[in-house]
């Protein structure tokens, strides 16, 4: 009967310090989480705030990277390509607060003056105006002084929909793929999330990114190491417990 119960302590103090230093290690975890999170937002945020640079030239763009410059405001003349668009379907933006409810992001190619090819975020249009005819004068004529950030195109997630190239929709902001299913001829690995000009018309709907990505990792740590506090005072009480029981 005793060494039941020894081995009955042995393996409730096991589980006890494994549990604690399991919890304790994801309260760390999310510690580093929000240095990094905090460090992404600053350095957005900086990148956000600096006035629009000319877009680097064609012969630049495969020495360019997200981390050096993603969310670089530029600035360029180009023609947009009548006809030609791809709707994203987005349920809201966290950088883009002015965005409200289901809609689309429609992505399009603009034509640089050299001939090159860059894909447009050209702005929101709700899901009740996805139809062409809403926006019918939302292509404007000949060349434009475009201003935007530079994105790069989103990975898809475990629960990432499929794409329905067929009926023009996609569910991940992956302007490569996008091109290339609608033969885009482009080798930016970019693309530019447009600010200005505003179409005629009003659609799609173009903005100015806004840096609002939440930052909750110091309410996970607490929320960790409570657990991993509360686990150890668990396994305390019950040893003393049996502790006395023996006694």
């Amino acid at each position: 009967m005793s060494g039941r119960r020894g081995g009955g302590i042995i393996e409730a103090t096991v589980f006890a310090l494994v549990g604690v230093v399991i919890l304790i290690g994801l309260g760390i975890w999310q510690l580093d989480r929000k240095v990094w999170k905090e460090n992404l937002i600053a350095t957005i945020t900086a990148r956000l705030e600096r006035a629009p640079q000319p877009l680097p030239p064609p012969a630049d763009w495969a020495r360019l990277a997200p981390d050096s410059d993603e969310y670089r405001r530029v600035t360029f003349p180009a023609e947009l390509l009548p006809g030609e668009g791809a709707l994203v379907y987005t349920a809201g933006s966290a950088f883009r607060p002015d965005v409200q409810g289901a809609g689309f992001w429609v992505f399009a190619p603009a034509r640089l003056a050299g001939g090159s090819i860059v894909v447009i975020n050209r702005g929101f249009v709700p899901a009740n105006r996805k139809d062409a005819a809403f926006r019918a004068q939302g292509t404007p004529q000949g060349v434009v002084d475009i201003v935007g950030v530079m994105r790069w195109p989103d990975k898809p997630g475990l629960f990432t929909p499929q794409s329905e190239p067929q009926n023009n929709v996609w569910y991940l902001r992956d302007s490569t793929a996008i091109a290339a299913a609608k033969v885009w001829d482009t080798n930016a690995p970019f693309y530019i999330e447009q600010e200005s000009p505003v179409p005629p018309g009003g659609l799609p709907k173009p903005g100015k990114l806004v840096v609002a990505l939440p930052d909750n990792h110091l309410q996970y740590a607490i929320t960790w190491f409570a657990l991993a506090l509360g686990l150890a005072g668990v396994y305390v009480t019950w040893l003393t417990g049996r502790w006395r029981r023996r006694a």
